[in-house]
């Protein structure tokens, strides 16, 4: 089975700190995610696969590396695109999807609104973002339509995840692993993430 992998890093612990704090104004909090993001991406993109080049130094022939798989990332819009610019730091030519998806507030289901993705997916290693796994119905959500369209190898990284969260997607893609900051305690009636940062799309967007 897939693991969850919890990243533990002193300064990922200290964004989330920042992140989770009610006063952290939207601005430093959108920066803030961002290195977080980054962090996390580092650890995520561990396992990519290198092919070795001849290279030239300034004094002799030597061997390099560079990556062998396509990187394709796609944030669940709209908070998931708080996390890219992490993500194309170290893989600037990444190739970004986007995916749409809003949160029935009764049924807590999730409802498709848009999609637009870069041809290749069958060829990438997929890296699926969105701050909050909570439910798990968008991330599930998001793996479906992605292996639908020919999608064969993702990691789904996220900065906060609940435990039903991670059950969920564990049950219905038990091939895709997950990559958080923080392993909450528990989703609450409204299906936020306790004790969780609130509605990370809003506190991006300060359109709280």
């Amino acid at each position: 089975m897939p693991t969850l992998t919890v990243v533990d890093h002193p300064l990922l612990a200290r964004d989330l700190t920042i992140l989770r704090r009610r006063e952290t104004p939207h601005g430093t909090f959108r920066k803030t995610l961002s290195d977080a993001a980054a962090i996390l991406a580092y650890e995520a993109m561990r396992g990519l696969d290198l092919e070795p080049v001849p290279i030239e130094t300034p004094l002799e022939p030597t061997t390099g590396y560079h990556l062998r798989t396509d990187v394709i990332v796609v944030p669940i819009l709209r908070a998931g695109l708080g996390m890219v610019d992490g993500f194309v730091r170290f893989v600037p030519e990444a190739r970004i999807g986007h995916l749409g998806m809003y949160r029935d507030e009764k049924t807590f289901r999730p409802v498709d609104y848009y999609s637009n993705l870069p041809p290749g997916l069958d060829r990438a290693h997929v890296f699926i973002v969105d701050p909050m796994l909570a439910t798990g119905g968008s991330a599930v959500g998001a793996i479906d339509h992605l292996k639908e369209r020919g999608g064969r190898t993702f990691t789904f990284v996220c900065l906060v995840a609940a435990p039903e969260g991670v059950e969920a997607l564990h049950a219905t893609h038990p091939d895709v692993p997950i990559v958080a900051a923080a392993l909450d305690r528990q989703l609450n009636d409204r299906a936020y993430i306790c004790p969780g940062l609130g509605d990370a799309g809003d506190r991006i967007f300060g359109t709280h």
